[in-house]
């Protein structure tokens, strides 16, 4: 059964060297894994996965909602026309399969032409202005929004690097650096301006320095392996104003800059599992370790690892499958 369609390259010239094919489908959150490794499959380079989203300032935002579908993307480099088309037919043929498996809704494979000339802008039509927590908005720099009154407003350029806002960890760490504000944390730290020094371990685009830069934070460190995430959390830290008090390089941890008051970890469980006493070693005594990226199933590992390297956990938060959780170096 073949749901979706691609144009014919002998006919109508659309897919050639200088074109990528978009693969999306649409699904219930409960089937988001299952598709994601069905479209892995065919496109090496991985999918994204957009949540679903309530729209909301006559459109010109959203909040995350649960409730509604999410939307899987992968793209193929279109050289071969062949080889793209079967690719379309054994992905489209797999997920027909996964009706036997009784997973709630499973929407058509849609396939998009994307031209070359386009594929540097062609993913930011999926982004919207996203709101977070009680204050936090993500604005990518291509939207705008209408500023409420106590909004603390992060203007966005991802790139290539990861994190939006977009993705229940990314939520997660914001809402606990929020809740950090909230309780005084951001404000009093060994920063030479008094306020907290706060590391980014995987900074990806920077969103959470920058999130606790505009929050109150003072000196905010950035590491990532990946020199992309490292310009892009530079040029997000200059986007809000926070150019002065933003340092970030490639690496991970020992940083070799703490110790800090504060370090926020979006990495993975399996991450932070190795690297649990590096993390500890990075916070002054009494300073806190907010980790995300933990999905529900490995979160006694992470527990573990985290008791093992003498941290205390203090407060858990969950968005479906993820899980953050906020743990403190004791003091003495």
């Amino acid at each position: 059964m073949i749901r979706a369609h691609v144009a014919d390259p002998a006919g109508d010239g659309l897919l050639g060297d200088s074109t990528w094919l978009e693969l999306a489908v649409t699904c219930d959150p409960e089937a988001v894994e299952a598709v994601s490794e069905i479209l892995s499959r065919v496109a090496p380079g991985g999918v994204s996965v957009e949540p679903g989203f309530r729209l909301t300032d006559e459109g010109l935002g959203a909040v995350a909602d649960p409730s509604q579908p999410a939307t899987i993307r992968a793209y193929l480099p279109a050289r071969d026309p062949r080889a793209v088309r079967e690719a379309v037919t054994t992905a489209d043929r797999a997920l027909g399969h996964l009706g036997a498996f009784g997973l709630r809704e499973i929407g058509e494979l849609a396939t998009t032409v994307v031209h070359e000339s386009d594929w540097a802008t062609a993913w930011k039509r999926h982004v919207r202005v996203m709101r977070i927590g009680r204050r936090i908005v993500i604005r990518p720099t291509w939207r705008r929004h209408r500023r409420a009154p106590d909004d603390v407003v992060i203007a966005m350029d991802p790139g290539m690097a990861f994190g939006t806002g977009l993705h229940p960890t990314t939520r997660l760490c914001l809402a606990g650096i929020e809740r950090w504000a909230d309780d005084g944390l951001l404000a009093h730290g060994a920063a030479r301006d008094g306020r907290a020094r706060l590391l980014d371990v995987g900074c990806g685009s920077g969103v959470l320095a920058v999130a606790a830069g505009l929050l109150g934070a003072g000196e905010l460190i950035g590491v990532d392996t990946d020199p992309i995430a490292i310009e892009a959390t530079l040029a997000n830290a200059r986007r809000n104003r926070l150019a002065r008090r933003v340092r970030a390089w490639q690496g991970s941890v020992p940083s070799g800059a703490g110790p800090f008051d504060l370090v926020a970890a979006n990495l993975i469980a399996s991450v932070l599992v190795t690297l649990a006493p590096q993390l500890r070693d990075e916070l002054r005594p009494g300073g806190r370790l907010l980790a995300s990226g933990i999905f529900v199933d490995r979160e006694g590992d992470v527990r573990s690892a985290f008791v093992v390297a003498g941290l205390v956990i203090v407060h858990r938060e969950a968005e479906g499958d993820w899980v953050a959780l906020d743990v403190e170096r004791p003091v003495g």
